[in-house]
């Protein structure tokens, strides 16, 4: 057989256009800002995607996965696919156990890091692991411990025993004392309250007024506060409270399975939205509307891909300048700009969802007047999943947002920034690369809120 042959690119995307073969490094990066863990994809099974990703880590340095375990959980707001990071770090390894009591921002997080641990058969705990699980469990007090004090196979006692952690002070041990002998008191939290059997009016009107519900709370339990009959004015004043980030996406969300209360989470939304600089100039925004972005970014989450991609669309429509936006799957569709849930519904109806055609809805961008005037970015927000070739764009900034952990992804050309998640933190991004405080870079970029796994 002859071997002296010219070597062809034959690697494709799952609907068959020209792929590209980027670094295990990138491959880690693409995955963890993408994919929850051990979940089915669209196109491949959880499992498989996890067996993958643990080959990959082979090939990679371990401070570099320590590195993206951190930004996952920083950035990413994951709470799981940074603890199974972790640990492919520690079989290569890997010094960190001040990464580990970073990550492990809740005492759950402890135990479900000793249960991916021992995943394949209990073991001896790895010196790095257990003084990690020693550091971070020195951060949480009473109410952290027990609220998340859970009568699961592993408990947080169990870990405590393990790790034989070392009190700051008295009042720590003493502390300690009653989570081993299981006489911690239950914590008051809104699950408690209402688990009891209490009023639910009178519980959520409570915790509301008194600020002890977050806001990802509030928004998940918009559904039961309806049914109870809460005031309707006093969710939207605790929903346009200041508070951690959330996700543009998860607004999405709620307005789905609440569709009554829409007005006040869009309007909860856009407030939520402003706090972010603006991006200057005529921006030009393609949004991936094919049959593989109505994946749910899990089993046993409601949210799709689609819904994550019209989050980023809805964040960019509020802090652009002067923005133009188009859909994609068999054609190109131009959408008219409009806000919140609005733009999301626009886009959603714009046409059918089919397969994958970005190259040509490129050529029809660039084969359109629009081209003629001044466009200072184009954004283009897809799983990568083209039946196509990407062509050149004559335009200076154009930035492939890639919201899906499929291995391969379209073929890079030229001018294409590729950044990989669904967090504000894409945003962020663009504007620090454009401000001049990054260089271009070929690696993928991350992007976590407490983004919960499910």
């Amino acid at each position: 057989m002859q071997t002296n042959k010219k070597s062809i690119n034959t690697l494709t995307t799952h609907e068959g256009g020209k792929a590209q073969s980027i670094s295990p490094l990138q491959q880690i990066r693409r995955i963890a800002m993408t994919c929850l863990l051990f979940e089915d994809n669209f196109y491949i099974d959880g499992k498989t995607l996890a067996e993958s990703l643990e080959k990959i880590c082979e090939k990679v340095k371990k401070e570099d996965i320590v590195k993206v375990a951190l930004e996952a959980h920083q950035k990413g707001l994951l709470r799981h696919f940074p603890l199974f990071l972790i640990l492919q770090a520690i079989k290569k390894g890997a010094l960190c156990k001040h990464e580990i009591a970073k990550i492990c921002s809740r005492p759950d997080q402890m135990t479900e890091l000793l249960s991916l641990y021992w995943k394949d058969g209990k073991r001896p705990i790895a010196s790095q692991l257990k003084k990690g699980l020693a550091l971070a469990f020195r951060k949480f007090d009473h109410y952290q411990l027990s609220k998340y004090n859970r009568d699961n196979a592993i408990k947080l006692r169990d870990v405590l025993f393990l790790c034989h952690a070392k009190p700051r002070d008295i009042y720590q041990e003493e502390l300690w004392k009653k989570l081993i002998d299981n006489k911690l008191q239950v914590a008051d939290t809104w699950e408690t309250r209402l688990s009891s059997g209490a009023n639910k009016n009178e519980s959520f009107t409570e915790l509301l007024e008194a600020g002890r519900m977050g806001k990802l709370a509030i928004l998940r339990n918009l559904r039961n506060m309806l049914i109870a009959n809460v005031d309707k004015g006093l969710v939207e004043r605790a929903l346009l409270k200041p508070g951690r980030p959330i996700l543009p996406f998860q607004f999405l969300t709620a307005a789905k399975q609440v569709p009554e209360w829409e007005a006040i989470i869009d309007t909860a939304m856009l407030t939520c939205l402003q706090s972010h600089r603006p991006l200057k100039g005529v921006t030009v925004l393609l949004v991936d509307v094919s049959g593989s972005m109505s994946d749910a970014l899990s089993k046993k989450s409601t949210t799709t891909r689609l819904e994550a991609a019209n989050g980023l669309a809805i964040l960019l429509r509020e802090i652009c300048e002067e923005v133009e936006v188009f859909t994609f799957s068999e054609t190109l569709i131009f959408v008219p700009a409009r806000r919140g849930m609005a733009l999301a519904e626009s886009i959603n109806r714009s046409q059918a969802h089919s397969c994958t055609y970005l190259g040509n809805a490129l050529l029809r961008l660039a084969g359109s007047r629009r081209l003629g005037s001044v466009i200072d970015r184009l954004i283009v927000i897809t799983d990568e999943q083209s039946s196509d070739n990407i062509p050149n764009m004559q335009i200076e900034n154009c930035y492939m947002i890639n919201v899906a952990p499929y291995q391969y992804g379209v073929a890079n050309t030229q001018n294409w920034h590729h950044i990989n998640g669904f967090s504000e933190h894409v945003v962020d991004y663009i504007q620090e690369y454009e401000s001049g405080f990054l260089s271009p870079i070929s690696e993928a970029v991350d992007s976590d809120t407490d983004r919960d796994d499910t």
